[in-house]
């Protein structure tokens, strides 16, 4: 069997293909977590944002897709008390990930070690371990924050307009696009 545990593997990832980058509160509302949480981990280098980290006070951070994806699993990881070392890991390993990779990904947990499987064969080898584990498919993760951040606001990376989601007459969107 070919399970290992998430560990990086240096292979670089395309970050400048993102145009969209969502501001911290969005990032919080479409990943479930507390903007409190959000400055930690960027602080703490666990999950930066990739678009636009924060520059000194008034700045403001710019997350990918990606990136709010990660949040949300680490948010799960966290919940059901893989410890923050093994999340830093299995984030690592995300990074390594091309973009396309991560909606075919299952992430499975015995509580203690985060494994990356590949392949249904790759979970029922875990599962008979005897030892309770659980899984999360990154694939209905990404949905989950794709059909969320269909309804916040979004911004260009090239111009700054904020672009809304589903949301047409959201006045204070389109007062932020004429000051631009």
């Amino acid at each position: 069997m070919n399970r290992a545990p998430a560990q990086a593997t240096g292979k670089p990832v395309d970050r400048g293909a993102e145009t969209i980058g969502y501001r911290g509160p969005t990032a919080c509302a479409a990943a479930g977590i507390t903007y409190r949480q959000l400055d930690y981990w960027a602080r703490t280098g666990l999950v930066e944002p990739s678009v636009r980290p924060a520059y000194g006070s008034g700045t403001q951070r710019l997350y990918s897709f990606r990136d709010v994806v990660v949040l949300k699993i680490v948010k799960r990881l966290l919940d059901t008390g893989v410890s923050l070392q093994n999340i830093r890991t299995a984030v690592q390993h995300l990074a390594s990930r091309e973009l396309s990779d991560l909606a075919q990904m299952t992430l499975m947990s015995d509580g203690a070690t985060v494994y990356e499987c590949t392949s249904p064969d790759e979970v029922v080898d875990l599962l008979q371990g005897g030892q309770g584990v659980f899984g999360i498919a990154v694939g209905v993760v990404w949905r989950d924050v794709e059909a969320g951040l269909s309804q916040l606001h979004g911004e260009r990376v090239d111009t700054g307009e904020t672009l809304v989601g589903h949301n047409p007459h959201d006045e204070l969107a389109r007062r932020r696009n004429r000051a631009v």
